[in-house]
């Protein structure tokens, strides 16, 4: 990945990664051919969130790799909860609206089944 060229952000917890993740992930590659996925630093802080880093990079990865190699990086951050700017500051905040079907993938209920 070059970290010099225009690059979209994904932030989250992905807890798990899932298809709608994947689906938001095909989206926004297609804005600048290359997306830092920045994972939250929010594993075991609670039931919502019980996969560490290490598993939820290694999900992204498999899921990713090897169509998207060199596309891509995931980043661990701290727990981000809010994102300010103070003026025109060279970049967007946009929401990318996916259909109904993605939108209603459920995390939790996936954590259900695999924890």
């Amino acid at each position: 990945m070059n970290f010099k060229k225009p690059t979209v952000q994904l932030l989250g917890r992905f807890q798990p990664f899932h298809d709608g993740h994947f689906a938001l992930f095909k989206e926004a590659i297609k804005k600048t051919g290359q997306v830092c996925i920045m994972v939250r630093d929010t594993g075991g802080t609670d039931k919502n969130n019980p996969f560490d880093f290490d598993f939820i990079k290694d999900q992204i990865e498999n899921k990713l790799l090897p169509k998207y190699k060199n596309k891509f990086v995931v980043l661990l951050v701290p727990n981000i909860t809010n994102i300010s700017y103070g003026r025109d500051v060279g970049y967007k905040i946009e929401e990318i609206n996916l259909p109904d079907e993605i939108k209603k993938i459920s995390a939790t209920e996936i954590r259900k089944i695999i924890t």
